[in-house]
């Protein structure tokens, strides 16, 4: 029995592109069954995916993430190919990346546009400086050396489907998807792929500064989440530096005069050495409730 595989396209007012997108993945992969996404678009993007072939659903929240949710919650197939509709991605390398997951048992394979043809192709720099930025800290904090973390075009296994919990709404969803897939020890196949910047006249929905800062601000939470006694045991350090920086002066006057000549400083201080060991005690319970379960 041959193996299903599905090609996920999320859309938003991508009439442009959408048509040529659905006919490339149909000639590369003419088993696979193609799903367009629609999320709000004011254009004809559905009635183009249709025409072209594609089964066409609609989501009403408005996000990236919302969209790749109900995706995942409703397709089912023993390969998923995600890409974009916007036509940046060549459909050619995603035979390869089916092969990757279907017969090297990957569970998730990257498609990596910067170790290729993105920097060149890419007009809006400070979307390079973005990429770089939140690579660069995600591997810092998960000792990793993944290439694109921010790739829209990866393939999937089942079981990394149906076990992943979304919780990204908007275009942070592939940073989420990447830092899961480490935590959890998924295996991870990065594959260069080209990239091409949009056609004249198709505009991007991303806005470099806000997603960024979306971007970042998961960052952090996911670490929170996944990495509890690292998170609250650095801030308890951090804080544990600045009170006892800041009582020193206190008990320097204090064994100089007999006398406590700071008083704010003094109960700053001891609240920031208070609120040190709460993180680090933090740390230990989220620490010990994760690990709890998985050893039952």
């Amino acid at each position: 029995m041959s193996s299903k595989v599905a090609v996920l396209l999320p859309c938003y007012n991508e009439e442009m592109t959408i048509g040529k997108v659905v006919r490339d993945f149909r000639a590369a992969l003419p088993e696979a069954d193609i799903y367009v996404y629609d999320n709000n678009s004011t254009d004809r993007t559905t009635e183009v995916a249709a025409g072209a072939g594609a089964i066409v659903r609609r989501e009403r929240m408005q996000g990236k993430g919302n969209v790749i949710r109900r995706m995942f919650r409703e397709v089912e197939a023993d390969c998923y190919i995600m890409a974009d509709g916007d036509d940046t991605y060549p459909a050619h390398h995603a035979p390869q990346m089916v092969a990757a997951v279907l017969e090297e048992q990957a569970d998730m394979v990257i498609g990596n546009r910067l170790s290729s043809t993105y920097f060149t192709e890419n007009k809006r720099p400070f979307h390079n400086m973005g990429n770089r930025l939140v690579r660069g800290l995600i591997c810092r904090l998960w000792h990793t050396d993944v290439k694109d973390i921010m790739t829209g075009y990866r393939a999937f296994s089942r079981p990394f489907v149906k076990l992943f919990p979304v919780m990204s709404g908007q275009f942070e969803i592939e940073t989420e998807m990447t830092i899961h897939a480490l935590d959890k020890h998924f295996r991870l196949v990065e594959m260069p792929i080209d990239y091409r910047d949009r056609p004249e006249g198709s505009k991007s929905k991303l806005n470099t500064f806000s997603d960024v800062m979306k971007v970042l601000r998961t960052i952090v939470t996911l670490f929170k989440e996944y990495r509890p006694m690292r998170f609250f045991g650095w801030l308890a350090l951090l804080l544990a530096i600045v009170g006892i920086a800041m009582v020193i002066p206190v008990l320097v006057d204090y064994f100089q005069t007999g006398l406590v000549m700071r008083f704010p400083t003094l109960f700053v201080s001891l609240f920031l050495l208070l609120a040190a060991l709460q993180s680090l005690f933090t740390g230990l319970c989220l620490r010990d409730g994760r690990a709890g379960p998985q050893a039952v």
